[in-house]
């Protein structure tokens, strides 16, 4: 599933392809993805000026001149591409429609955003734009490691009572908000803690240069264009970079790159999902 870079990645992809500028016509091909559409959603779409595109942990969100902000999660593979951009950014001419091709948008300036999902786990859904972070799916997340609410005295307090291992904490959205597997080993791997210690059982001062690592991670995957293991693409249909750059995510029984040390990264499970560390530099 995306994470926090690769929806960073896509929202800036769309950016010039949308904001400012009307949705001439919405063209929705089935009732639902993971969860029904909002009633009559082409509708409320059709003739709308978007006037910011922004990210919201894993969600995109595009606030409309009616009051309304659509939400986009890509799911597993969901994916947002733009066809016949006039400014030149993207692939000039429309491609032959998919099967997959569940919402389509076509701008007022010539260009088509193309929601594409074959699996069917993303979702999009119409709230007013009032609401703010009310939205049942937006409710509950925590800070934006990005922002300025999350920060060392913030984690520290955060973590202090947490039995759980230390990237299980992190995953919880509730904690910080559009972190994923892939960048808490990452961040782990660079700030040298084992994934599997309890939270609580971590030094402060540990915990405080956590904070830099994660957003020096996050960072330098945005720049990359985020990570391309299965299905994600950026919105001109290119691969992100980043996964070329892991120190330890997917690279069981390869050696460590950190200098001078001599041992392998290791996989385990961790509820459900592959932890990959370094035994000797992760303590």
């Amino acid at each position: 599933m995306p994470e926090l870079p690769e929806v960073e990645t896509v929202r800036r992809g769309l950016a010039p392809a949308m904001e400012g500028f009307v949705i001439a016509n919405a063209q929705v091909n089935r009732p639902d993805l993971r969860w029904p559409f909002p009633q009559n959603m082409a509708e409320r779409l059709t003739g709308k000026r978007v006037l910011r595109l922004r990210r919201r942990s894993k969600y995109i969100l595009g606030d409309l001149d009616s009051g309304e902000t659509a939400l986009i999660h890509l799911g597993m593979s969901g994916r947002m591409l733009v066809s016949g951009d006039p400014l030149g950014q993207f692939v000039h001419t429309h491609p032959a429609p998919e099967k997959h091709d569940h919402v389509v948008l076509d701008m007022e300036n010539g260009a088509r955003i193309t929601f594409n999902d074959p699996r069917r786990f993303g979702a999009m859904d119409l709230f007013s734009t009032e609401a703010g972070d009310s939205h049942p799916l937006l409710a509950s997340i925590g800070p934006e490691p990005l922002g300025n609410g999350f920060d060392e005295s913030y984690l520290v307090e955060a973590l202090a009572h947490r039995k759980t291992p230390m990237k299980s904490a992190l995953l919880d959205q509730k904690t910080v908000a559009g972190l994923g597997n892939i960048y808490v080993c990452e961040a782990l791997f660079r700030s040298k803690i084992h994934p599997t210690r309890p939270a609580r059982r971590v030094a402060e001062n540990r915990i405080s240069k956590l904070v830099p690592i994660i957003r020096e991670v996050l960072i330098d995957a945005i720049e990359a264009g985020g990570s391309s293991l299965r299905d994600f693409r950026q919105a001109d249909g290119q691969l992100g970079y980043f996964q070329h750059s892991f120190d330890v995510y997917g690279r069981e029984g390869e050696p460590c790159r950190s200098e001078g040390c001599h041992s392998t990264i290791r996989r385990i499970v961790q509820s459900g999902r592959s932890t990959f560390y370094c035994p000797t530099c992760q303590r």
